[in-house]
């Protein structure tokens, strides 16, 4: 199973950036799908997670600027992230959780990570 993340980069305080990452690989199902982040010198945190039926989890820091969805059918999930601001910067790392594999063994699986910069 691979987490194929995309949508990083450089924006200025105020932009707007999408994330995007796809699940490929032997999978049956995905129960969670989410998006973490782990800035220079700290640890990584949750910002979004989302369920298979739309159970929604956001951080407290990024209510009302990021949005979350998923395609269930192309176990993909997205990051709207708008209003962003400096200390939204870091590395951001896509999470696929209670995988359920086509041999029925259920895993964890992490992405690549893609940086996101927010800066003038």
């Amino acid at each position: 199973v691979q987490l194929q993340a995309s949508g990083g980069g450089l924006v200025q305080p105020g932009g707007s950036l999408t994330l995007s990452c796809a699940a490929s690989g032997s999978i049956f199902s995905i129960h969670v799908m989410g998006w973490y982040r782990q800035a220079p010198g700290k640890q990584r945190e949750l910002v979004a997670t989302v369920s298979t039926r739309g159970d929604i989890v956001y951080a407290d820091s990024v209510k009302g600027r990021f949005t979350i969805s998923r395609d269930n059918a192309q176990n993909t999930v997205h990051l709207q992230m708008s209003n962003l601001k400096p200390e939204d910067t870091a590395v951001y790392h896509c999470n696929a959780d209670n995988v359920v594999l086509y041999d029925m063994t259920i895993r964890n699986y992490w992405g690549q990570g893609t940086l996101v910069t927010v800066s003038s």
